[in-house]
């Protein structure tokens, strides 16, 4: 699936991540509420304000999930399965969001990476998410 450039390019994108998952993961959130507001009915829980605890509290757990990804990307079924069953089957998340999700997220790397954020880097990651979005909705079927 992935190159070993590719990989190398996700594992450091990562890399700069870390240590700032509650703050990515809740910036993440906003901008996909702000753009894609129908988003928000899967977060009735979340307040609209981004160092809301609970909103950061969800990015950490969603950014936590990614970084999983990340370490398990030979295995991403393996590492993916229970967050695939919980979107799935008691969440119900509509699959179609996965891709929102994911154009909301370059954005967020790309406004704070900026130039350390490359076009080769956005393919990798582009890549790596869709096959994480395809894991995870897999149990849909």
């Amino acid at each position: 699936m992935l190159s070993a450039q590719e990989r190398a390019q996700i594992a450091q994108v990562w890399d700069l991540i870390a240590g700032h998952e509650a703050q990515f993961g809740a910036e993440l959130l906003l901008r996909l509420f702000t753009v894609y507001p129908s988003t928000k009915v899967y977060f009735p829980h979340l307040s609209a304000c981004q160092d809301a605890t609970q909103l950061l509290s969800h990015g950490q757990r969603m950014l936590a999930a990614v970084g999983a990804a990340v370490q398990h990307m030979d295995h991403l079924r393996a590492a993916l399965s229970p967050l695939a069953d919980l979107h799935a089957l008691v969440l119900r998340v509509d699959p179609a969001n996965f891709p929102l999700l994911i154009q909301c997220f370059h954005v967020v790397l790309a406004s704070h990476l900026q130039d350390e954020f490359t076009v080769e880097m956005q393919a990798a990651w582009d890549k790596f998410l869709t096959g994480v979005a395809v894991v995870l909705t897999e149990k849909y079927r």
